[in-house]
């Protein structure tokens, strides 16, 4: 079975198996800045730009369960990778990983078998697979970094910029899609960007990284 073969990368923990149940969103740690959500209640499936720097001081609270769901060994992608890493790292976030190349939707499957909190995109070709699997599980709530969803549900949430923006869908990659805009600064703001407007009911939007 593609789901057994699948390798889960768990971080600070001795075994695959998942948190013990879904809890209710944990709270956020701090508030954004002035400028990080707009004015008025965004429209569904709309793009909104948050002031550089808006969302950081907001964090997740130690503990956080975060699923990082990845496919591919290109440059862009290792790049996102490493950004949740490193954010899991700095907030104490419990990060588990689940690499689904063999089987996209068993990997998201086995993704929110794990219970978290929240599960990270990391992979251009996982967006088609996602739009299957996120609109029919309205309670589980996604991040997609470095690409998004041509129609989001609301628990979809992307963080995207100018160079990335992949949608699927045979929309393909953007005409502006260039690898080298993925730096690692950029994804890092796009990570924290994210997981604030999660943690702050900013979801179901698309968050453009100026």
């Amino acid at each position: 079975m593609a789901a057994a073969a699948m390798a889960a990368v768990l971080s600070g923990c001795a075994s695959d198996e998942g948190w013990s149940a879904m809890r209710p969103a944990p709270a956020a740690v701090g508030s954004p800045a002035p400028g990080f959500a707009p004015a008025t209640a965004p429209a569904p499936e709309s793009t909104h730009t948050p002031a550089p720097g808006s969302w950081s001081g907001v964090s997740a609270p130690a503990g956080y369960r975060v699923v990082l769901l990845t496919v591919g060994d290109d440059a862009p992608t290792a790049t996102l990778v490493a950004a949740v890493r490193d954010w899991a790292a700095e907030t104490r976030a419990d990060l588990r990983v689940v690499h689904a190349d063999d089987d996209m939707i068993d990997g998201a499957v086995r993704a929110m078998d794990l219970n978290p909190d929240l599960i990270i995109s990391a992979g251009d070709a996982l967006v088609d697979p996602l739009a299957t699997v996120t609109a029919n599980h309205l309670d589980r709530q996604f991040l997609i970094v470095g690409a998004e969803l041509a129609e989001p549900t609301e628990n979809v949430t992307a963080a995207d910029w100018t160079g990335a923006a992949y949608r699927g869908e045979g929309l393909g990659t953007a005409a502006a899609y260039d690898p080298a805009t993925f730096t690692p600064e950029r994804a890092g703001a796009a990570v924290r960007a994210g997981v604030a407007a999660v943690l702050t009911g900013l979801r179901g939007v698309v968050l453009w990284i100026d």
